[in-house]
């Protein structure tokens, strides 16, 4: 009956992705008025943003991300504004060209990629698009299973990468342990053109073991605008300079003017952290609506699982097996949108059809409360 009522309602509703809020939005509005007019556009080194040129992004941009991802502005390519384009574009370079290695590309061998799961669905795409075989790996509390990892990749050529989402991973809010994180800097992998995708937002963990091996991504997509951000890659000056090599035949470069607008907006990278405790006031009680549903409603009946996560975007939930596809159809017939159950797997297959991806992000507290209630 209490079904039946939510689906009389008629309600909208969208737990789907992890979009940032329109409240969250409206704190980077001084983004769009901090360069004002032509006297705005020059940098500090009196680069005029307006014209062509500044293929690896303004050093003043690069000073200001750098931090994020632990490394040196030379070790650092400001790009457009979605990291995702960057992680599709590099693999592509890769299959076309090589990863400069000296091995061949991948487009001439066999391709198996590891897939911690749950996972990131664009990230298992991208190498499902490219025509890779997907391996999935088991996640724990720590991040994924290196027993398995570095059995794999020491014994099989083949495999030419893995993705990772070492902090807050997305769905699980997963942070990598620091053994975890040391094992896979550390690890021999058979084939000699390896490579960790370190898709991460906050990088505390910096890896130096095996410099030429990582690939480090991260935007301000949850930062300032998802639509009109800036991302970049960081690697070894080696992996920046093969890379600046190729991107020199795609494009002049990339939007100075938005580059310029972040570095005027923020002015330092403590004042971007600054900027971070303010989404985290309007996420947390976002988080905690649907934690303290699924705690009342969920936890006494034993039929479902969950982290509380330290940061991200997401809650990872873990239904009885056979039941998360049923639990999204009628969510979806009482007029609440989730994450298609299996979305967090290579091909889309959760072999126990269990996980489900919770985004608390978007609808505004009011609603979110009714959407976790139809959850339950």
């Amino acid at each position: 009956k209490e079904y039946d009522d939510f689906k009389a309602q008629g309600l909208s509703l969208n737990m789907a992705r992890g979009k940032p809020s329109a409240e969250q939005l409206d704190l980077t509005e001084g983004l769009l008025t901090a360069v004002k007019s032509s006297e705005d556009c020059f940098a500090e080194d009196g680069t005029d943003c307006r014209n062509y040129g500044g293929l690896d992004g303004l050093p003043e941009a690069k000073a200001l991300f750098a931090p994020m991802l632990g490394v040196t502005p030379d070790e650092l390519i400001i790009c457009g504004n979605s990291s995702l384009n960057i992680m599709y574009d590099t693999i592509a370079k890769f299959m076309l060209f090589g990863t400069g290695d000296g091995e061949k590309p991948w487009k001439d061998t066999k391709v198996k990629w590891l897939c911690p799961v749950p996972g990131y669905d664009r990230h298992f795409l991208i190498t499902e698009k490219m025509g890779f075989e997907l391996v999935n790996i088991p996640m724990d509390k720590n991040g994924p299973d290196m027993d398995m990892v570095e059995k794999l990749v020491a014994e099989d050529d083949t495999i030419k990468g893995i993705w990772c989402v070492p902090m807050y991973a997305n769905p699980t809010g997963t942070t990598y342990s620091d053994e975890v994180v040391k094992r896979l800097a550390a690890m021999t992998t058979k084939a000699k053109d390896f490579k960790i995708f370190w898709d991460n937002a906050y990088c505390i963990h910096h890896l130096s073991d095996t410099p030429d091996t990582v690939y480090m991504l991260a935007s301000t997509s949850k930062v300032t605008f998802p639509g009109a951000g800036v991302a970049m890659i960081a690697s070894s000056e080696k992996n920046i300079k093969y890379l600046k090599s190729m991107m020199t035949v795609q494009t002049i470069g990339y939007d100075k003017i938005n580059q310029l607008r972040h570095v005027k907006f923020f002015g330092t990278y403590e004042n971007l952290m600054d900027h971070m405790k303010k989404h985290r006031a309007i996420i947390e009680p976002k988080f905690k609506i649907v934690l303290d549903t699924l705690e009342k409603e969920i936890a006494p009946l034993g039929i479902g699982s969950w982290e509380k996560p330290n940061g991200g975007y997401f809650i990872s939930f873990n239904a009885l097996n056979g039941c998360a596809k049923r639990i999204c159809q009628l969510c979806k017939e009482a007029g609440v949108v989730l994450t298609g159950a299996g979305a967090t797997y290579p091909y889309g297959k959760d072999p126990d059809d269990s996980n489900i991806r919770i985004a608390p992000t978007f609808p505004p507290e009011s609603e979110l409360k009714v959407a976790a209630d139809v959850f339950a």
